[in-house]
């Protein structure tokens, strides 16, 4: 077994109902001096009831060792290494959420008159120069709230495009390397799905493009790097099949931390694309938001972007709404203004020297663990890494173990575990993205961990089988909460 763990050791916390006594409180007063007033009098009685049905009792010390105890119980980023795979889990830097903070930034209202908001569409306006040369784009949008809203909107923009010269088109060609989004995003703009198989690399299959390719396809939607964790090496080739149909090249960009100072999309053949700046530009990212998926977009699709646009006009920015070609707007105002300045403090903070290195240890921390996990793991493309490493479950799966023990197994090294059973087009998947803000030594942490439960399976499958160990919760049935989720809780249960 291995020695080099994380155990959070304290007791166990049952609810802050199960903690209640009658009577006690968490304050302690003198008595009033000055006279009582009755508050059904004084607020109506309407307003005022006599007590609150089920009300936890407990004292001031109960309340804070509760919460204290339950935030212990909880994995953060701030703890330690989140490897979720395709979901670019990286640490946030500080110096972020304290330029986001400042007063003039974080409690402008977004009614006041433009001439009162200089200060932030200035800031609007140097992130959209920013991504448009990291992107090598033309034109963007801020508006889109997050990843998904952000492919719904490039899709619209897509079909705007297409009706605006008489043909609608019908179909969107989808890898089955792209993100799970890709397909939904497709049949919720009113298009058919077509998938597009990978070739034994786990990249685009041109040949198999070439067949699908035709005048009745609007666009391909490719993530690059894909979800196999490979830089599509022939998306020029791919590209230049499509634009010879009349056909748009959608890139899903979530993976962008892969690339952003190495290559830029709109260099290679990309004709729209959304951008995760809760991902690539370090947000605090999960739990439903925030989030901001900016869309890029050439220089063709630049009349059809949501209203409003901002626009120069003499020495003050203006929103100009007045665009006849629009899809319109996709959001409120100009999108989730926090998580831009965020993003632009990113920016700014590393420069372009500092964005590439950034993107360089991403892709070296996933190499570094695809090489030390190789002899232990099925690797099911020999293909080089980008940003993150995709092993299957095959050798382990052979001894009754599949990629969901493995990982309920890693709970009790005390790391989160990484992405499973995703890309479905590897059996058994685990998926790793270590981001570029892990130092070796955690690496080698999650490494000696991934090794030891590769062991573990060989000696003792029973035991990683029943993993974890160290919870205070053990195995849960997963289908049985998934159905018959308990979401109100009584005295007795």
């Amino acid at each position: 077994m291995i020695n080099k763990t994380r155990q959070h050791i304290n007791q166990n916390e049952g609810l802050i109902f199960e903690v209640s006594s009658p009577g006690k409180k968490g304050y302690q007063l003198p008595d009033l001096d000055v006279p009582e007033i009755d508050p059904a009098a004084a607020l109506g009685v309407a307003a005022v009831r006599s007590e609150i049905e089920d009300f936890p009792e407990v004292s001031e010390v109960e309340t804070i060792r509760h919460f204290t105890r339950l935030s212990t119980q909880n994995y953060g980023i701030d703890l330690g290494l989140f490897p979720l795979g395709s979901c670019t889990m990286k640490y946030n830097p500080r110096i972020n959420e304290t330029v986001a903070r400042t007063p003039g930034l974080a409690w402008a209202h977004p009614y006041q008159p433009e001439s009162l908001s200089q200060g932030c569409l200035e800031v609007v306006a140097v992130l959209e120069r920013m991504l448009l040369e990291i992107t090598g784009m033309d034109a963007v949008t801020l508006q889109p709230a997050a990843g998904a809203h952000g492919e719904w909107t490039g899709i619209m923009l897509v079909r705007a495009l297409h009706e605006s010269r008489g043909n609608g088109r019908k179909k969107i060609l989808v890898p089955d390397s792209a993100h799970g989004t890709n397909p939904a995003t497709a049949a919720m703009c009113g298009y058919t799905v077509e998938n597009l198989p990978s070739n034994e690399y786990g990249m685009l299959d041109l040949s198999a493009l070439e067949r699908q390719a035709n005048e009745d396809v609007a666009a391909m939607m490719v993530t690059n790097p894909n979800t196999v964790g490979v830089f599509e090496a022939d998306i020029q080739k791919a590209a230049a099949i499509l634009h010879a149909k009349g056909a748009l090249v959608y890139m899903d960009g979530a993976n962008m931390n892969a690339m952003v100072g190495i290559t830029r999309p709109g260099d290679f053949g990309i004709d729209v694309m959304h951008l995760n700046l809760h991902k690539t530009f370090s947000t605090p990212h999960g739990g439903g938001g925030p989030g901001a998926g900016p869309v890029a977009v050439k220089k063709q699709l630049e009349p059809f972007l949501p209203v409003p646009r901002l626009r120069r006009v003499g020495e003050l920015w203006t929103l100009d709404q007045h665009r006849p070609a629009s899809i319109g707007k996709v959001r409120a105002f100009i999108g989730n203004f926090g998580v831009l300045v965020r993003a632009l403090s990113y920016i700014l903070a590393h420069g372009g020297p500092g964005l590439r290195n950034a993107t360089l240890d991403a892709i070296l921390n996933a190499n570094y663990i695809r090489k030390a996990l190789e002899p232990y793991f099925e690797l099911p493309f020999k293909s080089p890494s980008m940003h993150e490493c995709v092993f299957g479950d095959d050798r382990q799966a052979a001894k009754g173990v599949k990629t969901g023990d493995i990982a309920k197994r890693l709970i009790d090294y005390g790391f989160h575990p990484y992405t499973t059973s995703f890309p479905m087009i590897v059996h058994g998947a685990l998926m790793i993205e270590p981001t570029e803000t892990e130092p070796k030594q955690e690496l080698d942490l999650f490494i000696d961990a991934m090794i030891s439960i590769a062991k573990e399976v060989e000696e003792d499958p029973k035991f990683v089988l029943a993993a974890p160990h160290n919870t205070r919760t053990s195995r849960v049935d997963e289908t049985t909460a998934a159905r018959k989720p308990i979401l109100r809780w009584r005295p007795g249960q």
